[in-house]
């Protein structure tokens, strides 16, 4: 907000001290200026294919599975914690939904993370990095409905420079972002230094 207001108030200050050209365009001259035409080869009406995409509203998510992987879990509930980063769930056998993004099937990015592993071994997104485009997630509902994502991309980075724009912009349909940690286990400070984050789009 403090960067919109500061655009606003540079743009006002433009507006009021702008100079005026050195040879101002005279009343007749202005009259005489030709109208625009259309171009023979302009694109005309072109529409965006995904403007017309639809939600799917189902209620909450409360469940996930990867069957490529072999994944079925619960839903915990995340939120952004005290540091900004998102939070993870409770317990390690189980993912969570980011409950102030999207919900799953509503336009929009919505978000489920899960641990790789924990002291004593493996965790519930242990094989995320497995998956592929084209592989399927299904998310259930609390209406008793299954959502069916698939597969588009995946992408590890550094938590230091994590893609929140990447992972939290508005998109014209509904989408999925699956995040678990990645790269080398940092002991100094407790946790990996990566994040990955696989991208799926609702398949209607």
């Amino acid at each position: 907000m403090a960067i919109l207001t500061a655009a606003i108030v540079a743009c006002a200050f433009i507006a009021a001290c702008g100079m005026s050209p050195a040879n101002p365009v005279q009343d007749s001259e202005a009259e005489s200026t030709p109208t625009p035409t259309a171009n023979a080869f302009a694109a005309g009406s072109l529409q965006d294919p995904l403007e017309g995409a639809t939600a799917v509203h189902t209620g909450k998510p409360i469940a996930v599975r990867i069957p490529s992987l072999g994944v079925s879990t619960p839903l915990e509930s995340l939120t952004i914690g005290p540091s900004g980063e998102l939070g993870a769930p409770i317990d390690y056998n189980r993912a969570g939904w980011y409950v102030d993004g999207p919900v799953p099937g509503e336009i929009g990015p919505a978000v489920i993370a899960g641990h790789v592993d924990s002291v004593t071994g493996i965790a519930v997104f242990s094989r995320l990095a497995e998956l592929k485009a084209g592989d399927e997630v299904y998310v259930d509902t609390e209406s008793g409905r299954s959502l069916r994502f698939i597969v588009t991309t995946r992408m590890q980075s550094a938590k230091a420079t994590f893609p929140s724009a990447d992972v939290y912009r508005n998109v014209p349909r509904p989408e999925l972002r699956l995040i678990t940690c990645a790269g080398v286990f940092d002991r100094s400070v407790g946790h990996y230094t990566d994040n990955l984050i696989v991208f799926a789009a609702l398949a209607l």
